[in-house]
């Protein structure tokens, strides 16, 4: 998705001076929002972002058995969040210059309502995909919007804001998959209350965005941040495509854990609460990267020892899994869950790499919709690579070879490089 702008702001540089006066706090425009709300609004959609993926992996057994879906199908359940949050990401940025980033934001929420609702209410596996569809759509609105959003209205240029949102998205994540095999034990509803309960808490996001958006009343700021006129190509922007190529191969890891991490470690021996209970924990470490990273980035003359030991880790956690995988299963989750410290670095490097909130945007609506594109390929190919071999072992050195390829990428994006200075160079 591409986002440009007039070519007469070219000629003045897009970019907006570092020191460029902001609103105090985090409020949010002229509508009188305070930082109170703000902070709110972005916790509370930051942990409702990830639930409808991460709950599915730990019951993925007993959801093929109620719906009696096909191997292939279940395959394609996993690679569904990475589709659908490349392929509606890339919608987001046209959608935010119809309708503003909030209310985009909050319609967004709205589809995750309906669709996790919806999907655990269905005995169909058409309207199962295509619920699950519809409610990764609206995360996928979020996803690429938020971030643009906090660097609007936050006067730090987002570090505070994207703190939280960081570490929102893997406390969500955490929280569903841990309490997924257990709710399913506990309810007589079986997965579906497993799954359908996260629509519920859905609600508690899209109120405080819906009452922002109203506050708002179509402030143009709003849709000025969102929308330019002229398309500008971030294939021209050499940390644009190397942030790129981060954020989809962690994307990539952390979307085929979420899917078939806790399948390995059933196919060891573990049962589905402790298989849930590990991945929980691998998801969680990334709450502690979510809330150091946007700081680090912002007091770190180069990243270049952190995008090192992101591929160490990352090879030595598939490493385990191929070798001892019943064996310490607690270890190997945790290496992997420190390597998953590349996603809060590459959210965070999306408003750290930009100065103005229209290069924000443009950037997000890039990174993220191609990012997830690359990822959706990995459980799907890993689906079908278990299916054809019966066994872990080409999948897990295949993942191995991946933490290469993300440090690679990951010292391109080391240094105080603007993507703004890029485009102007360009």
């Amino acid at each position: 998705m591409r986002l440009g702008w007039r070519q007469s702001d070219r000629t003045t540089r897009v970019t907006s001076p570092p020191d460029q006066p902001r609103r105090r706090g985090s409020g949010i425009g002229r509508d009188g929002v305070g930082a109170g709300l703000a902070l709110l609004a972005v916790v509370l959609i930051s942990v409702n972002l990830r639930p409808g993926a991460s709950s599915l992996g730990p019951v993925l057994a007993e959801v093929r058995a109620g719906l009696d879906m096909s191997p292939g199908t279940a395959g394609l359940v996993t690679a569904l969040p990475g589709l659908c949050f490349g392929a509606f990401g890339a919608l987001a940025v046209g959608l935010a210059r119809r309708v503003g980033m909030t209310a985009g934001i909050s319609l967004g929420l709205a589809a995750v309502v309906v669709g996790l609702v919806a999907r655990a209410t269905t005995s169909s596996v058409a309207l199962f995909l295509l619920a699950t569809a519809l409610a990764l759509g609206g995360m996928a609105l979020g996803n690429v919007l938020v971030p643009a959003w906090i660097k609007r209205h936050a006067h730090d240029g987002g570090v505070r804001l994207m703190t939280f949102y960081g570490s929102g998205l893997t406390l969500g994540g955490a929280v569903a998959a841990a309490l997924a095999a257990p709710v399913s034990d506990a309810s007589a509803l079986g997965w579906r209350a497993a799954l359908g309960v996260w629509g519920v808490v859905a609600v508690s996001a899209l109120v405080p965005w819906v009452l922002i958006a109203r506050r708002e009343h179509g402030d143009p700021a709003d849709h000025r941040a969102g929308a330019s006129s002229t398309p500008v190509s971030l294939w021209r922007s050499p940390t644009a495509v190397a942030l790129t190529a981060l954020f989809g191969i962690q994307a990539m890891n952390a979307y085929v854990q979420f899917g078939w991490l806790p399948q390995i470690y059933r196919d060891a021996g573990l049962s589905a609460t402790y298989a849930g209970v590990l991945m929980s924990l691998l998801t969680a470490l990334g709450i502690v990267g979510g809330l150091i990273m946007p700081t680090v980035i912002a007091r770190s003359r180069t990243l270049a020892p952190w995008m090192v030991a992101f591929g160490l880790l990352v090879i030595t956690g598939y490493a385990g899994l191929l070798l001892a995988p019943a064996h310490l299963p607690w270890l190997w989750a945790v290496i992997l869950g420190l390597s998953g410290f590349a996603f809060p670095t590459a959210i965070a490097l999306i408003t750290a790499r930009s100065r103005d909130p229209r290069v924000t945007a443009q950037l997000s609506g890039f990174v993220q919709p191609v990012g997830y594109v690359l990822a959706a390929v990995g459980p799907f190919t890993v689906g079908i690579i278990r299916d054809l071999t019966h066994d872990w072992t080409l999948v897990l050195i295949l993942l191995m070879a991946s933490g290469v390829l993300m440090t690679l990428a990951g010292l391109r994006v080391s240094t105080h490089v603007f993507v703004d200075d890029e485009l102007d160079r360009s």
